[in-house]
C-alpha cells in the first residue's frame, strides 16, 4: 500500500501548494492554452521531488563558512560584500529580509563575528555627520544651534 505523504507534506498539501503557484504564474504571465493542462503536473512533479530529495535542506547545509580573508575583504568603506549573491549593499537589513534571514542567523550561518557589521563603514559615517549636523541626540538640538548664531 502506497504512503500518503512524502517528506512532511502530504500528497493532498504538494497538489494543493501546485495549484497555488500555477494559479499565481498563469495570472501574471503570458501562457498558451495548450500548456495549462502541463502546468500543474509538471510543478507537482518538481514540488514532490523535492520533498523527497530534501534537496533543500542540502541547499542549506551546502553553505560554506566564511574565511577570515572574505570577512575582511566584504567590508569595504562605501559597501558590505553580500555572501548570499556577492552584490554591494550599503545596508544589509533589508537584503537579509529579503532572503528570509535577519542579522544574527546571517553571522551564523556564514561564521561571521558577533560584531560583523550590518552598515557600510563610510555609510555610517555619513549618517552620524548629518545628524550630528540637525543636532540630533541632544535636547533643543536646532533650536540652541540657531540661537548661538
Amino acid at each position: 500500500m502506497e504512503s500518503n505523504t512524502i517528506g512532511a507534506l502530504s500528497r493532498e498539501d504538494l497538489l494543493e501548494r501546485a495549484a497555488e503557484i500555477v494559479t499565481s504564474y498563469v495570472a501574471n504571465n503570458r501562457v498558451p492554452a495548450a500548456e495549462l493542462p502541463g502546468l500543474i503536473p509538471a510543478v507537482y512533479a518538481k514540488l514532490a521531488s523535492l520533498s523527497i530529495t530534501g534537496s533543500a535542506s542540502a541547499a542549506e547545509a551546502d553553505v560554506k563558512q566564511a574565511t577570515a580573508a572574505q570577512i575582511r575583504k566584504s567590508i569595504t568603506p562605501d559597501a558590505l560584500i553580500s555572501f548570499i549573491d556577492g552584490k554591494p549593499y550599503k545596508t544589509l537589513k533589508r537584503h537579509l529580509g529579503v532572503h528570509g534571514l535577519d542579522p544574527f542567523s546571517y553571522r551564523e550561518r556564514y561564521g561571521l563575528p558577533s560584531d560583523y557589521p550590518m552598515t557600510a563603514p563610510g555609510y555610517s559615517t555619513m549618517r552620524s555627520a548629518l545628524a550630528k549636523e540637525l543636532g540630533l541626540g541632544r535636547t533643543g538640538g536646532r533650536a540652541e544651534r540657531q540661537a548661538a548664531e
